[in-house]
């Protein structure tokens, strides 16, 4: 056989893989936290994810300042043509009041948006995508041991731009219009509802402030629908460094409808952060899947019907769908 005549076959293979389904039947989303899931949300997903928050920040002497004010995080996405394919606009606006406690006191209003960033974020490897894990129905023991293959991580890259205006507080002097931003984001999914995210980025390249940031997040899921996390963030640039530290929770109201809080510390006093965080997710979920289903008499139909998966990969709180997979597994005569 010539090697050529193989060619299309293997395009062919290659194309059914990159549309094979990471959709989950309930709400993937990147909170609690700030960090983001290897995953998509699936295609024909719209989905908000908001957290109002209220800060205060204390820095102290020979530059002695406060910083007292409100915010919220935002984030708007969309899965679109492929399932590992997401189209995302994220952002933080805040608005605060800094005093400066010099000889002369005096306070100044500040608000704007501390970024804004539109982005694409596809994943690149998914170890789950062949892996046919169904609980076992007859063993808690067997459900929850240690699998060696959780150690490789989905792995995901995301592209994007940020947005900054001219004279914004929050940004260091002269950043303005458009600048690059890149990220690697990894997701281990553990037995027991346990999920690790990492994410590695390099913001505002070739500009003043080019940060490079870490974000480390680990949740567990030890309900259905209730969710803890820890997550720890590292900042390192010439115009601001800092580690964050957030804890917090998640609560799955409904498939489609997620809320969640967290608090935000650090262990500096230049300065020190402190900050409250509550959070809301809702997804419009317009998937549909087509899929070949063999039946008894060898023919083949399309099930236009939704696809439930039977994984747990997309979301941060991967716990939540416990008892839905269980379900699903159950075959009934």
């Amino acid at each position: 056989m010539k090697p050529i005549q193989s060619t299309p076959t293997l395009i062919l293979l290659f194309i059914f893989n990159l549309l094979q389904a990471q959709y989950t039947d309930v709400i993937n989303s990147n909170r609690p936290g700030v960090s983001r899931s290897a995953f998509s949300v699936g295609t024909n997903v719209l989905q908000f994810e908001v957290g109002p928050f209220i800060l205060k920040e204390k820095r102290t002497p020979p530059l002695r300042n406060e910083v007292s004010g409100f915010g919220v995080d935002f984030a708007a996405r969309y899965g679109l043509f492929f399932e590992q394919l997401e189209l995302n606009v994220e952002g933080t606006y805040q608005n605060d009041t800094k005093t400066y406690f010099s000889s002369i006191p005096f306070e100044e209003d500040r608000s704007n948006f501390k970024y804004v960033a539109l982005g694409a974020k596809y994943l690149i490897y998914d170890p789950y995508k062949n892996a046919d894990d169904k609980p076992n129905l007859y063993s808690w023991k067997a459900n929850h041991r240690f699998k060696w293959r959780s150690l490789i991580p989905a792995v995901s890259v995301y592209v994007g731009a940020n947005y900054d205006t001219k004279y914004n507080p929050y940004t260091a002097s002269g950043i303005e219009g458009f600048s690059p931003k890149v990220m690697l984001a990894t997701q281990n999914n553990f037995s027991g509802g346990w999920v690790f995210v990492l994410n590695l980025i390099k913001d505002r390249i070739g500009t003043d402030q080019s940060d490079f940031q870490y974000i480390l997040t680990l949740t567990h899921s030890f309900d259905p629908q209730w969710v803890i996390f820890g997550e720890t963030q590292g900042i390192k640039s010439d115009f601001y460094a800092d580690n964050l530290f957030r804890v917090g929770g998640a609560y799955l109201w409904n498939a489609n409808f997620q809320l969640d809080t967290a608090l935000t510390f650090n262990t500096k006093d230049t300065p020190s952060v402190f900050s409250v965080n509550f959070g809301a997710s809702y997804r419009f979920d317009f998937h549909q899947d087509k899929e070949e289903e063999e039946i008894d008499n060898g023919a083949s139909v399309m099930d236009g019907g939704r696809r439930k998966s039977r994984r747990n990969k997309g979301n941060k709180t991967s716990g939540s769908t416990i008892k839905k997979q269980r379900r699903d597994s159950i075959d009934f005569d």
